[in-house]
């Protein structure tokens, strides 16, 4: 699937404005890119398959295990950008580690081109090209007017601004106020001279899937491009695929029609899924109880707006819309908002019309609320102040007739504009009445249409019969401008009054109301007093720019939530890796909501319904087992296009129900299928060795729907033992800190990522950009760093392996034995880091910390040179460590420097010569604490020297160093130990530090407190390889004697020393004043020294020294 011409060339002019100052080392980098990257390709590096061997599906993977990595495929009308390349890499990084851990690793990626985005964007082009022509000549006025500030510096911007995933993604975010659909096809890098041939779908999933394919390349990620697809039924393969599994769905009573609620786009004439949706994604309708308060006198302005109206004989409601049904008991009044416009529109009954605002009415045309579906006759127009005054009946208040009031805080966009009130229960009610009471001049209000008092109706120990009055003056709530403490009183009356109150007034007194609210609300309904009405939860704009309603549709729908299914993938889920507790929360809440999901639509490209072929599949019902889909396709398709027969030679009208179901269900093998039993066989042993998959990574913003879906379809279709193994989300990625936006300059495709840094710098910065669901962070300086630091150190790897006969060799010293045992140590925490797929710390270990540790051990040996063996197992170690983030660079180190046989991208992940030996990494870590303080002490004195202080030693003359070592602890501490471990919770790694302070007497406070708390934090901030076990034993696991003679030329070097002498104290007695030591080293050595007191509080571990000046 070769790009077509130069259009990877025409997304690139943007990057040609990145440039940094010296590119040499980078563009050094990006040769040895390319090179390797032909290399695997020719290579076939990445191209794996089910073995053949004749045994038994668990014998072959157990000689040869597997791992199946993936991630949502992306939308193909654009090019990718970081946020694709952050997830990617998620899959990059644990592919890549697991087949370094000897395992076949399959990591597939798809083509999404389902759905109404590219028809939306083809449509708008096909409209504009009969506007302006197919070169978009716009009067120059306007082409001036409608251009960004990126377009009026150069025609290309970043990066597609259509594509449909996250929020982050979406086109609001990422574009300046572009008028036309042309000028965005422009900001994606394509001459306005061929943007005409867009205007036809079918031209989007020809140009960019191989641009999307070229960006993965040149990024180094290790896909089997054999088994890539593009959706819809552009692909017969797929199609099929597609069409048997829906057919499942709908056979196993999953899929299901009927009337139902759902969001609406009214231009597009069919429902607006998420990835429908330009913004608004994850809102859905929200229902309402339509209270019918019939007006029964129009104050006088309010007449003379409906004039021109004949009400002879005809019912006006104004129509609330509540959350509350069984507060209507409760109603003193009812509200408009003065400054709105409300209309009088026809209902759905004869002679019955409603007040409400515009948008309600259309909302209500679309739920068969209007004389016509989709119509909205209005008869009239009134203003809400005009309103105020109006008498009207409130169906179930005490209060037969209320008068409608004004409120300044009722919403257009929220509900239909009146607002029953009920004061007793809602505190806005009560702050808005009471303030109207008390200007009620002011207001121009007759005194008499406030004076019904707040009834009691709900119950509750918390609040008594009064939950708003009582919640307003506990809030100190003085007026409807209180926004915050509305707020705060709104939430706790509704869910105080809703799991707690008692109804204590109506038919259903003494039901807890809970169970009363339903009842009540079924009651206003069948008397004729109340309908159900739906409007979205907030404002949601489709991808053709219409804001959408609720409508009432008859439609093929998921039914997500019923029990059985719901219960089935509670149990796919709790056998699920999330890697995180909050997806996993995430997930659990999904299952708590989520219901009926429309899985069809009338517009758009994607596959059509097998039974009902006026609609096609919704792209969120055909993206959800795909994956499985890769297992095979290489075998089924010639080319992502499936316009030719893959491996098999099977043709698509081959793949009938039948045999997909033998190879993907186990059914028996169909007697009537054309395609050979060796092929059938086959396939079934393709699919059987891969699945499940092993880890799926997304954005976390999929968990509320495509990865929810995906678990229950997989439930559904699926035997147990091939549902999902893992699912890993992440947070969205912002760029030097900030959200990543077009409009702002701060973004960047892959493909400009990796022309400024080239790829491994670029996947280093993407490695330490973060692993949590948080939101990532991608520095440019830190890939900038990367450049210098790779450069750098295949020069360094260069130089030894040239010198590599004037290293040291034979036996191990003490530092070259020390040195091996940091690199098994840090091998075995960057496997772990890596086996949780937390890459940041597997790059902190596996990179910087490995070189760290290279670097001590070049400086303690300087005197004696590294040792030969050492070197080249560092290098080994250092290029297998981090091949899975920079690959090649480590291809490269490991072929053309070390000159090893074979890719690095086979080799296996390094083994330790030998289990990390506690005792040597303890000593290493006391000899690099001991220079620290040691190195710190002598800059405090060279800035007490430069202050003009008194000084304790001449730092610019011959100095020695006395270091006192302490033989054991002191004997009072030992209690205090125990005392601590007695209440230590290491599961927890916790104290109970009231216990411990409770066992401290109180005249040995002012002593053990110290101790106890440096103890602690020492125990509770310990690295990964101490155990809690091993501090409280209190032994160092090594001889300080014994490894201070052996670092004492190191010292001697590195501090700037004459001479270095060891002094071992000696044990003093309780309440002893003196205190000696016996010099373990230098010319005095054996002889008994006096120490003074401060020198003598040295303890194992932590010696004391004293820097003096002596003669030269």
């Amino acid at each position: 699937m070769a790009p077509k011409g130069a259009t990877v060339e025409q997304l690139e002019s943007q990057t040609a404005k990145l440039k940094l100052e010296n590119t040499t080392k980078r563009d050094t980098l990006i040769d040895w890119e390319n090179k390797y990257q032909k290399k695997w390709e020719d290579e076939h590096i990445f191209e794996v398959n089910a073995p053949l061997e004749d045994m038994s599906m668990d014998e072959l993977r157990e000689k040869y295990p597997k791992f199946f990595g993936n991630m949502p495929y992306p939308y193909m009308n654009g090019a990718l950008h970081l946020g694709h390349a952050f997830t990617l890499t998620k899959v990059e990084f644990t592919t890549a580690y697991e087949r370094l851990k000897g395992k076949r690793t399959l990591f597939p990626m798809g083509f999404h081109c389902t759905g109404m985005p590219i028809c939306a964007s083809a449509d708008r082009l096909a409209r504009e090209i009969e506007l302006f022509g197919k070169n978009f000549e716009l009067p120059a006025e306007e082409e001036e007017a409608t251009a960004t500030p990126e377009q009026k510096k150069s025609p290309v911007a970043h990066e597609d601004v259509t594509k449909h995933g996250g929020k982050k993604s979406k086109l609001a975010a990422k574009t300046a106020a572009v008028k036309y659909q042309f000028q965005i096809m422009q900001s994606l890098g394509i001459p306005r001279e061929e943007i005409h041939k867009f205007a036809d779908a079918k031209y989007w999933l020809e140009y960019f899937p191989p641009l999307c394919r070229q960006d993965c390349t040149n990024f180094g990620l290790g896909i089997d491009w054999r088994r890539s697809f593009i959706t819809t039924d552009a692909n017969p393969y797929y199609d099929s695929f597609v069409r048997w599994q829906v057919n499942k769905l709908h056979d196993s009573g999953k899929i299901k029609f009927g009337e139902r609620y759902t969001i609406y786009s009214e231009k597009d004439g069919q429902p607006c899924m998420d990835h429908d949706r330009k913004s608004g994604e994850g809102i859905g309708p929200q229902e309402y109880t339509g209270i019918k308060m019939e007006v029964c006198e129009f104050p006088e302005a309010a007449k003379t707006d409906l004039a021109s109206v004949d009400l002879n004989g005809k019912k006006v409601f104004m129509v609330a819309a509540t959350l509350r049904p069984e507060t209507m008991y409760g109603q003193t009044n009812c509200y408009v908002g003065p400054s709105l416009t409300y209309g009088l529109y026809a209902s759905n009954i004869p002679d019955e019309y409603f007040i409400c605002t515009p948008r309600a009415a259309k909302n209500m045309a679309f739920q068969k609320l209007s004389a016509e579906r989709g119509v909205v006759t209005e008869l009239a127009q009134l203003k809400g102040e005009h309103l105020v005054g109006a008498l009207v009946k409130a169906p179930y208040s005490v209060y037969d007739k209320v008068r409608v009031l004004p409120m300044e805080t009722v919403l257009a966009t929220k509900g239909t504009g009146v607002v029953t009130s009920v004061p007793s229960d809602s505190p806005d009610d009560y702050a808005t009445l009471a303030d109207l009471r008390k200007k009620c001049e002011y207001y121009h209000l007759n005194p008499e249409w406030l004076k019904n008092d707040p009834v009691a109706i709900i119950e509750t120990k918390a609040y008594g019969k009064m939950c708003a009055e009582t919640l307003c003056q506990k809030l100190k709530i003085q007026s409807p401008k209180d926004v915050k403490q509305l707020a705060q009183a709104k939430e706790l009356a509704y869910k105080e009054c809703f799991y707690q109150g008692v109804m204590i007034i109506g038919e259903f007194s003494g039901d807890k109301v809970e169970v009363a609210k339903p009842k009540i609300r079924a009651d206003l309904i069948a008397k004729g007093l109340a309908f159900a009405y739906n409007e979205p939860e907030g404002q949601v704009i489709s991808r053709s720019g219409d804001e959408c309603v609720v409508a009432l549709c008859d439609q093929w729908f998921l039914d997500y939530g019923e029990k059985s299914w719901k219960e089935l993938t509670l149990k796919a889920l709790d056998r699920l890796n999330t890697f995180s507790p909050e997806v996993r929360n995430g997930f659990r809440k999904t299952l708590d909501w989520l219901s009926q999901w429309a899985c069809a639509r009338s517009y758009g490209l994607g596959t059509r319904l097998p039974w009902d072929p006026q609609f096609l599949v919704e792209s969120l019902t055909d993206s959800t087992i795909y994956m499985a889909y890769y297992t095979i396709a290489h075998l089924l398709q010639g080319n992502p296009y499936g316009s030719a027969p893959g491996l098999l030679n099977i043709k698509p009208e081959q793949m009938t129900p039948a045999v997909w179901d033998y190879v993907f269900c186990q059914k028996a093998k169909p007697t009537d299928s054309t395609i050979p039993d060796e092929a059938l066989e086959r396939l079934a042993r393709e699919f059987q060795y891969f699945y499940p998959f092993d880890i799926r990574v997304s954005g976390k913003d999929l968990v509320p729907n495509h990865l929810t879906f995906c678990l229950y379809t997989h439930a559904a279709i699926f035997d147990e033992k091939f549902w999902p193994k893992g699912i890993r989300a992440n947070g969205h990625l912002l760029m030097n800190g900030e959200k990543m936006s077009k409009s702002t300059g701060n973004f960047m495709t892959l493909h400009e990522a990796c022309k400024k840094y080239g790829s491994d710098a670029t996947r280093v910065a993407l490695a330490d950009a973060g692993d949590t669901v948080d939101d990532a962070n991608f520095e440019e300086a830190t890939a900038n760093a990367a450049i210098l630091r790779l450069y750098t150190q295949e020069a360094w790897s260069r130089e030894m392996v040239e010198k590599k006969d004037t290293l040291r060799d034979g036996p191990y010293n003490f530092h070259d034995t020390v040195f091996d045992n940091e690199l098994n140590q840090i091998i075995e925490l960057t496997d772990a880091a890596y086996s949780v797929t937390a890459f940041k710390t597997a790059l902190k270990h596996g990179f910087y910390d490995l070189q760290n540790a290279r670097d001590w051990y070049r400086e303690v040996t300087a005197d004696k040179q590294m040792h030969r063996d050492l070197v080249r197992r560092f290098m080994e170690v250092q290029t297998l460590l981090i091949a899975p983030i920079v690959p090649h660079w480590s291809e490269h180190i490991w072929s053309a420097v070390l000159g090893n046989s074979g890719s690095v991208r086979l080799a296996r992940f390094p083994e330790l010569t030998h289990p990390v030996n506690t005792m040597l990494t303890n000593s290493l870590a006391y000899v690099r604490n001991l220079t620290r303080v040691i190195r710190e002490a002598e800059a405090a004195q060279l800035k007490r020297q430069k202050k003009g202080k008194g000084m304790l030693f001449d730092p610019s003359k011959p100095r020695r160093l006395t270091v006192y070592v302490a033989e054991k602890f002191p004997e009072w501490q030992a209690q205090y130990v125990k005392l601590m471990q007695q209440h230590y919770n290491e599961k927890e790694n916790k104290f109970a530090d009231k216990a411990i302070i409770a066992g401290v007497e109180k005249k040995e406070m002012k002593r053990a407190m110290p101790f106890i708390q440096q103890f602690k934090q020492t125990l509770l901030n310990r690295s990964e390889h101490v155990t809690a076990e091993s501090l409280f034993s209190r032994e160092l696991g090594f001889n300080e004697l014994t490894v201070l003679n052996e670092v004492k030329p190191y010292l001697l070097r590195s501090v700037g020393i004459k001479e270095l002498r060891v002094v071992l104290l000696k044990t003093p007695a309780d309440n002893a004043t003196q205190f000696t030591g016996v010099v373990e080293s230098g010319e005095q050595a054996g002889e008994t020294i006096d120490v003074a007191a401060n020198f003598a509080n040295a303890l194992p571990g932590q010696p004391t020294f004293l820097f003096e000046n002596v003669s030269a």
